[in-house]
């Protein structure tokens, strides 16, 4: 019997990315699916309590195994920003405006590495768990790229000339930050 995990989201993108690395095993539900279209307030000081405060909201609005996350884009030059705020960096939402912002910063600069760090929490009935991936690279100094979101345009991982947004979903898949967290994610569901 396929398993059902419900992801604190209502963005169509991170469900369906989720729904292929999880694979046919698990039905992924989002928010939108039980018509919940609270806004749920990350506060949280960290990515693990912010992944937590969205995991618990869920689990216990639905009762369902809930999976939340928070990820973002840490920056060595820019001591770590954007962060927890990555999101909202330059404007709610709005990433044309928060790679600018990153980039306007960064300009000058030589030192260009980054990582994108995926939490993810689970809270079901059995308690709290904690999975987190990271995926190492440099930022360029122009936006590349049509497919991804969020800074794919702006990052290219190690060992790769290309940003996320210039590759095909599939293979950004096999190496993302949220891939790695859900791996972990995965060996721990099947213990």
């Amino acid at each position: 019997m396929k398993k059902e995990i419900l992801i604190a989201t209502h963005n169509a993108h991170k469900k369906e990315e989720i729904q292929q690395i999880l694979g046919e095993n698990f039905t992924v539900t989002s928010l939108t699916d039980y018509d919940i279209h609270d806004e749920i307030v990350e506060d949280g000081n960290s990515f693990h309590a912010n992944a937590l405060i969205k995991a618990q909201y869920c689990f216990d609005t639905t009762g369902k195994p809930s999976l939340g996350d928070d990820s973002g884009l840490v920056v060595e030059a820019l001591d770590g920003r954007p962060g927890i705020y990555s999101a909202r960096y330059a404007g709610d939402h709005d990433f044309a405006k928060n790679m600018a912002k990153v980039l306007e910063e960064l300009e000058g600069v030589e030192n260009r590495k980054a990582y994108f760090v995926t939490v993810m929490c689970l809270v079901d009935e059995t308690g709290t768990n904690y999975f987190e991936g990271r995926v190492y690279g440099n930022l360029t100094k122009e936006v590349r790229g049509e497919k991804g979101f969020g800074y794919d345009p702006i990052f290219i991982p190690e060992n790769y000339e290309i940003t996320f947004a210039e590759m095909k979903a599939e293979d950004k898949n096999k190496i993302s930050h949220r891939k790695k967290a859900i791996e972990q994610f995965l060996e721990f569901m099947e213990k």
